[in-house]
């Protein structure tokens, strides 16, 4: 693969409309800035995360970790951008625009996530794998539609979907980002048939075609044609690693506030990131700075810091294997020995002590619940649109889903745009309306 090629700015569902505006933002802050915008994007706001969502203490949501990623892919991109200039300084690419293309991937790489936190997607995908959905496989296998897009369902293929797919009242191409921008976000390129049943894959059915077109566009390699599988376009290293980096170290900063952690344990986790010295040099700052919570949020900007460095120096030590599609694994497996010890250290208390907490666990069965059974009234509506309760539980759904699609593939895709594009609070108050017990005042 090559820089020229991959860096397009080129507008899915736009190739052809030509504009005399000329904008003093590059493409790619335009791209940013339509999601920044968005309804979908505001909706995050009102999705968990990892934790409950807040009520006297604030932690992460969906909008909060997301804003905070597009901050780190910011720089890791600027950081390679820089160095790739540098090294490859008669090119024609737009390095420069690195760190605003991974910035805006970041941004959207949740969008696809469902309601509450990292059990919505379980939730969905046990809905028809194992639970009152099974039913319909033989309906949707019997047209040709791919019943492991739905048992294997993933949020960052929902993303793409959300932001490619022409929703009914919507123009061509969705939110018509850049390829580049789009290309940074599918973190596994390729089908959910090559998933092996676990939620990773890149993109639904329904999606595969535009994203063929997208990849052969910018010169990503192909490996295979059936099931359809490429490499991982380059930036998505960088977007992965920024994920990676916030979400592992700001849960310890959340389970510390609301002290599901110690304040001497997020101390102790936080400061091995660091060697001898430098540890030496935050322990004396810490012995200057009495707040607690300024205490971890003083080792957590370090950590980051540290790990931005790192990833970034990894991705360009990289660089030929990265774009010969022979890299394997994710920036931060690469990271120092020191580095990556902690961050294991970091993810094995994290998954001992934080993932399996009270209001951790209460949420994620609440969601197993409340989207299994959102799921099974609609896709029984969507059967019998002709029956009085169908017809009033269709009137529900927006017009731009398509529930009046031709085949159950399309129409239970509808049904599952509807319910992950929910927030916690829209979700719940829609299951208790339906269930009677909750009603509109009058």
């Amino acid at each position: 693969m090559n820089w020229v090629q991959l860096l397009s700015a080129k507008r899915f569902g736009m190739e052809h409309y030509v504009h005399a505006t000329k904008h003093d933002r590059t493409e790619y802050q335009r791209d940013y800035d339509r999601l920044i915008f968005s309804s979908p994007f505001r909706r995050l706001q009102n999705k968990t995360q990892v934790f409950p969502l807040p009520g006297s203490i604030f932690v992460h949501n969906r909008l909060t970790h997301s804003l905070e990623v597009s901050s780190v892919g910011r720089s890791l991109g600027e950081n390679v951008g820089r160095t790739l200039r540098l090294r490859h300084a008669g090119s024609e690419a737009h390095f420069e625009e690195i760190g605003a293309i991974v910035s805006a991937a970041c941004l959207a790489h949740d969008l696809g996530n469902p309601p509450f936190g990292h059990s919505g997607e379980k939730a969905i995908s046990t809905f028809f794998s194992e639970g009152t959905g099974m039913y319909l496989q033989n309906a949707v296998e019997e047209e040709g539609g791919r019943w492991s897009d739905f048992t294997s369902f993933e949020g960052n293929a929902n993303a793409i979907r959300l932001l490619m797919h022409q929703f009914r009242g919507r123009r061509k191409g969705g939110f018509a980002m850049t390829y580049s921008t789009l290309a940074s976000i599918v973190k596994y390129p390729y089908s959910s048939v090559l998933s092996g049943g676990k939620n990773k894959f890149g993109f639904f059915a329904s999606e595969e075609t535009d994203y063929r077109s997208i990849a052969d566009d910018l010169g990503i390699i192909r490996l295979q044609d059936n099931p359809l599988k490429y490499v991982r376009y380059p930036l998505v290293y960088l977007v992965e690693a920024a994920d990676d980096i916030c979400y592992q170290v700001m849960d310890i900063e959340d389970a510390h506030k609301l002290h599901l952690v110690t304040t001497e344990k997020a101390v102790e986790l936080l400061l091995g990131f660091f060697d001898p010295e430098a540890r030496q040099r935050r322990e004396q700052t810490l012995t200057r700075v009495t707040d607690v919570n300024e205490q971890i949020a003083y080792l957590r900007s370090g950590v980051i810091g540290l790990l931005v460095d790192e990833c970034s120096k990894v991705f360009l030590a990289n660089e030929e294997s990265i774009l010969s599609g022979s890299f394997s694994g994710s920036l931060i497996d690469r990271i120092s020995p020191l580095s990556l010890n902690a961050y294991h250290a970091c993810s094995l208390f994290a998954r001992q002590h934080i993932y399996r907490s009270r209001d951790v666990l209460d949420v994620e069965l609440a969601g197993y619940r409340i989207i299994g059974f959102l799921l099974e009234v609609f896709t029984k509506a969507i059967q019998n649109p002709e029956h009085a309760y169908s017809g009033l539980l269709l009137n529900r759904i927006p017009e731009q889903y398509e529930t009046d699609s031709a085949g159950m593939y399309g129409r239970i895709q509808s049904v599952i745009d509807y319910v992950s594009g929910m927030t916690d609070v829209y979700a719940l108050d829609l299951y208790r309306k339906i269930t009677g017990m909750g009603l509109p005042v009058v």
